[in-house]
């Protein structure tokens, strides 16, 4: 049973799959958030680059290993959010450098 025992704690950005409007289903009981998301398993691409916000021009975060799961956890426009792997980095990618896993 999930039940509020006290305040919802925060989570360092780029840390951990999980924002104010959407987290992880894996964070369900954890973190509370209006949503929360089944990740949609993506390869990435050769030259996938990790970033701070759905922006071409937004600070990057890393460089991503082509080939290596990027789990999508939103789509808006031409850009995901999600986790690189199961504990890895978050942050946006564009969906042009993700492909079917």
């Amino acid at each position: 049973m999930l039940a509020m025992t006290g305040p919802s704690v925060s989570a360092d950005p780029g840390c951990l799959p999980v924002r104010g409007d959407l987290a992880h289903i894996k964070l369900a009981g954890r973190y509370f958030v209006p949503h929360y998301a089944v990740p949609m398993p993506r390869a990435l691409k050769s030259g996938a680059i990790l970033r701070v916000f759905g922006r071409d021009d937004a600070e990057v975060i890393a460089d991503l290993p082509a080939g290596e799961t990027f789990n999508v956890l939103d789509i808006a426009g031409k850009w995901s959010w999600g986790q690189l792997g199961e504990d890895g980095a978050v942050g946006y990618v564009a969906l042009s450098d993700l492909e079917a896993a």
